[in-house]
């Protein structure tokens, strides 16, 4: 059996962090790296005629609204650029799905699941720390949008999940991920957070 590295497994140290003292636990950001999730890329090719309406994976539809999240219990698909998708998901088995939904003639499927760090931010003052590194508008990101962009000049892109704590996901290159999370604590550190 084959095991998987996380990317972080040799930064991403338990406990807290930053100012942390005289703070309630529950106010503080917590940082933590999703792992064992199906991330694929799916891009429609120029030539194709294939209508979006036609296809689903699982239960959801593709859409080309910019910004715009379909989701359910296990499965985001994040609208990443015109005819550009990047699906996550816990299920694995939705991979079989997909090389069955989309021919190669219409569509380009990547599996990049294990080419990508997944940092995930929670609380009260995420959208603050991704300001200090990211040229994006945060007061224009709401839930259930995603945007692609740079944090302290790394690529990356974000998944809003949640707006009442704020909650996103950060995916990066894998080998960008010790960066991105030595950029994403050192951010943090005025505010406190518990590694998890």
């Amino acid at each position: 059996m084959i095991s998987s590295t996380s990317s972080l497994q040799y930064v991403h140290k338990k406990g807290l962090f930053g100012d942390h003292e005289d703070k309630n636990e529950k106010n503080l950001i917590k940082i933590s790296e999703v792992t064992n999730l199906l991330i694929v890329q799916i891009v429609q090719h120029k030539r194709s005629n294939v209508s979006l309406r036609d296809i689903k994976v699982g239960e959801l539809n593709l859409s080309n609204k910019t910004l715009e999240v379909n989701f359910n219990n296990d499965t985001r698909i994040l609208w990443t650029g015109p005819n550009n998708w990047l699906l996550t998901s816990k299920n694995k088995e939705l991979l079989k799905n997909i090389h069955e939904t989309f021919n190669e003639t219409d569509f380009a499927i990547t599996d990049l699941s294990h080419s990508r760090a997944v940092i995930e931010l929670e609380g009260e003052n995420t959208k603050e720390v991704l300001k200090k590194g990211c040229p994006f508008n945060f007061n224009e990101l709401n839930k259930n949008n995603s945007i692609n962009s740079v944090f302290n000049g790394i690529t990356i892109t974000i998944d809003m999940i949640e707006d009442y704590p704020n909650k996103t996901r950060l995916y990066a290159l894998r080998s960008f991920g010790e960066s991105l999370h030595h950029s994403i604590i050192d951010s943090c550190l005025e505010f406190g957070y518990k590694n998890i």
